[in-house]
C-alpha cells in the first residue's frame, strides 16, 4: 500500500510511476475519494467539539429548567447527527482503504521502460549453453520418464498439473529442497515451517488480496487460502509488530508446497515439470531497514544465484521492465536457467524488493533509535529455488547416452549416488 501522503501531495509523480508499470488505474477516483473521507471528517470533528461545548453549556444551567431542558433535546439531536454523519465516515474510509489496495506499488527510478516481457533487460549471464549435455531432449520425451514423474495417476487424483513423484523421482525432489536449505542457512537464513494455509488479512498484506483471487486455491466455508507461496506466511510473521531497530536485517527461509490455479495457461509452457499447480519452493524472505534495501536486494540475488552455480546449470539473470514487474514490486530480477531439451530459458527465481508497500499493509514496523518512533520495514524475497524448472534443467543438461541422468557434485551428498536412472 502506497503512503496516503505520497498521492495527496504528488499525484503527478505517483500518475507517472504508475504508467511505467503500463497498468490502468483511475487515480483521481482514489483521490476524490480521499478528498470526500477528509471533508466528512472534518464535518464529525467539528460536530463533536460543538457537542462537547452545548454539554459544558448545558452542565452550568440548573437542572429541570427550560433552558436546560433545551439543551438536552439539542444535545440529542446534535448526539444522533453524529451517529449518522460517523456511519457514513466510517463507509467512506473502507472505500478509501479499498481503493488505495488498489493502487500498485511504483517502480524504482532504476526500473527500465518497458511494456512487456520481450523488453526486460538481461543484467548478466553465467555458465556455457552450449556445453549442456549433446544427447539432451525435453525432459518428458526421455525414456522412463513417467515411471519417476507420474503425471497421468495425478490427473487421476487430483487434476492436470498434479504429478506423482515415484521412487528415485521423489528422491531428487527431497535432495534439491534439503541442499537448497542447508545452503541458505549457511547464507544466514533461518529456517522456518510454515502453515499452508493463510486468512485474507495475509493474503492482504503480500498483495495477492485484492488482485490474485482467481489464482489462488480457497477453502470454504473458514475462507482459507492455500498458499502460492511461503512469502505470504512469512511475510506476516511479524505482521501488527514493532521490532527493535538493533534486530534488522532479519533473514528467514522456508520450504513450502505451493499451490497455483495457473488459470489460462496453455501451450508448450505447460508441458511436462515447467507449470504445475502444485510444486515444492524453497523462499528467502528479508526484514530490513529502509537505508540498505537494495544492497540486501543484490545479496538476495546473489544467494539465489549461488545455488544454481552449484547446481553447475547455466543461467540468466533479467531485470524486470516496469510493464512486467508486477503490482506489488518496486523492482525484481528474475533467474532463468537454460533448458538444454526444450532451447529455451526457465525461470526459476524472482528477487524483489518492495520497499514499504507490503509493510504498511502489515503493520510491520521497527522503533528508530534515532527518533523512538516506529518507521516501517523493507521487506524483500526470492525463490531460493523453486523446484519443478530446476529439475528439468538438470534432467535435461544432464543427460547421458546410456538414459541416466548425471547428478550434480554438490548434490551427490544428499542424493546418494552418481547417476539417476530411469530404469
Amino acid at each position: 500500500m502506497l503512503d496516503p501522503k505520497l498521492i495527496r501531495e504528488t499525484p503527478e509523480l505517483v500518475r507517472a510511476a504508475i504508467a511505467k508499470k503500463h497498468l490502468d488505474v483511475d487515480l483521481d477516483a482514489v483521490l476524490a475519494i480521499d478528498a470526500a473521507w477528509r471533508t466528512q471528517l472534518q464535518e464529525v470533528e467539528s460536530l463533536r467539539a460543538a457537542q462537547k461545548a452545548a454539554n459544558t453549556a448545558m452542565a452550568a444551567l440548573p437542572k429541570g429548567t427550560p433552558e436546560f431542558l433545551a439543551k438536552v433535546t439539542e444535545m440529542k439531536a446534535a448526539s444522533a447527527q453524529i451517529k449518522e454523519r460517523e456511519g457514513q465516515l466510517k463507509e467512506t474510509e473502507e472505500k478509501f482503504r479499498q481503493a488505495m489496495l488498489s493502487l500498485p506499488n511504483l517502480p524504482h527510478a532504476s526500473v527500465p521502460e518497458g511494456r512487456n516481457a520481450e523488453q526486460n533487460v538481461v543484467f548478466s549471464t553465467h555458465g556455457d549453453t552450449a556445453a549442456v549435455s549433446a544427447h539432451a531432449i525435453s525432459h518428458w520425451e526421455i525414456p522412463g520418464f513417467d515411471r519417476l514423474f507420474d503425471f497421468a495417476r495425478g490427473a487421476k487424483v487430483t487434476g492436470a498439473g498434479f504429478p506423482f513423484y515415484v521412487g528415485d523421482g521423489a528422491r531428487l525432489v527431497r535432495s534439491l529442497l534439503h541442499f537448497f536449505l542447508e545452503e541458505d542457512a549457511k547464507a544466514g537464513y533461518v529456517e522456518v515451517n510454515p502453515p499452508i494455509l493463510v486468512n485474507a488479512a495475509s493474503a492482504t498484506a503480500t498483495g495477492q488480496l485484492p488482485d490474485k483471487e482467481g489464482q489462488m486455491y480457497e477453502t470454504t466455508p473458514d475462507r482459507l487460502f492455500a498458499v502460492p507461496t511461503a512469502e505470504v506466511p512469512l511475510t506476516s510473521f511479524f505482521r501488527d509488530e514493532i521490532l527493535e531497530e538493533s534486530a534488522l536485517p532479519i533473514y528467514r527461509c522456508a520450504y513450502t508446497p505451493c499451490f497455483r490455479r495457473e488459470a489460462g495457461s496453455y501451450g508448450k509452457d505447460v508441458r511436462g515439470l515447467n507449470r504445475l499447480h502444485q510444486f515444492d519452493k524453497v523462499e528467502l524472505l528479508k526484514w530490513v531497514h529502509p537505508s540498505t534495501s537494495y544492497e540486501e536486494l543484490d545479496k538476495l540475488r546473489d544467494d539465489a544465484e549461488r545455488l544454481l552455480r552449484k547446481l553447475e546449470l547455466p543461467y540468466r539473470v533479467l531485470l524486470m521492465c516496469g510493464g512486467d514487474l508486477g503490482f506489488t514490486q518496486a523492482k525484481k530480477y528474475d533467474l532463468e536457467v537454460w533448458s538444454g531439451g526444450q532451447k529455451r530459458w526457465l525461470e526459476v527465481s524472482s528477487c524483489s524488493n518492495f520497499e514499504a508497500f507490503q509493510a504498511r499493509r502489515a503493520q510491520i514496523r521497527y522503533r528508530s533509535k534515532e527518533t523512538g518512533k516506529p518507521e516501517l520495514v523493507h521487506t524483500l524475497n526470492g525463490s531460493g529455488l523453486a523446484v519443478p524448472r530446476v529439475l528439468a534443467a538438470l534432467l535435461e543438461n544432464n543427460l547421458q547416452a546410456d538414459g541416466r541422468v548425471k547428478i550434480p557434485a554438490a548434490l551427490v551428498p544428499y542424493f546418494g549416488k552418481e547417476y539417476l536412472s530411469f530404469s
